[in-house]
């Protein structure tokens, strides 16, 4: 449970929420980009479930204070864009030793499991505002990034792009609940975590795009 936050000016706080909210709307916008260029999906099912649940509790069950509040509302509504995205190509990725028919129930599944675990912790904790929900589930995605790039073994539907966004628009939250958190060693390490897992996957990243012969830095 996180109690007793310093204080932190307000002004600090809206700028570091708000250059969160611009690099993560960055990330989505270059996913969706990618998605549609390269006819794949660029999100990790498990993480865009994640995404998605917390996006919708933090909008409508238990809505953020502004500007937070309209940052989830721009998330959401680019989430359900690459849901969209997942819903059209993710077919041909599901694996084969499973039926098709079972592409969309399992999905339905991960969506509502994604819910429940992110709704309840945040309330078996009283961390209302989602902040340990957040941070773990980042770091799962950070995770599941680089097992996207393994498991394909190609850069379809990825770019450095959206992988220094991604990282970018972590630093800035990390920052602000370090400044009001100083003493929570699990947030910390979280932090820590998440930026080592973004730093192997813009590495792993970068060396897969030359490896086929193109500039990392042309593929946006």
């Amino acid at each position: 449970m996180l109690q007793n936050p310093l204080d932190v000016d307000p002004t600090v706080d809206v700028i570091l929420k708000v250059c969160s909210g611009i690099f993560w709307s960055l990330t989505y916008l270059l996913i969706l980009r990618r998605g549609f260029v390269d006819k794949t999906y660029g999100m990790p099912v498990v993480a865009l479930c994640a995404n998605l649940s917390w996006e919708f509790i933090f909008s409508f069950v238990h809505p953020h204070s502004k500007p937070q509040l309209y940052i989830d509302y721009a998330w959401l509504a680019l989430d359900v864009g690459i849901l969209i995205q997942y819903l059209r190509y993710g077919r041909k990725e599901f694996p084969e030793h499973l039926p098709g028919r079972l592409f969309y129930p399992a999905f339905l599944l991960t969506l509502l499991l994604s819910f429940l675990f992110i709704l309840l912790m945040s309330r078996e904790f009283d961390d209302l505002n989602g902040v340990y929900a957040a941070f773990s589930q980042n770091l799962l995605m950070s995770v599941l990034f680089i097992h996207l790039l393994l498991r394909r073994n190609s850069h379809a539907g990825q770019s450095l792009y959206i992988a220094l966004c991604k990282m970018v628009g972590t630093v800035f939250p990390s920052v602000l609940l370090y400044l009001y958190f100083p003493g929570s060693n699990f947030l910390i390490l979280l932090y820590v975590s998440i930026f080592v897992f973004d730093m192997v996957y813009l590495l792993l990243l970068y060396f897969k795009i030359r490896a086929a012969g193109i500039s990392p830095w042309a593929r946006v």
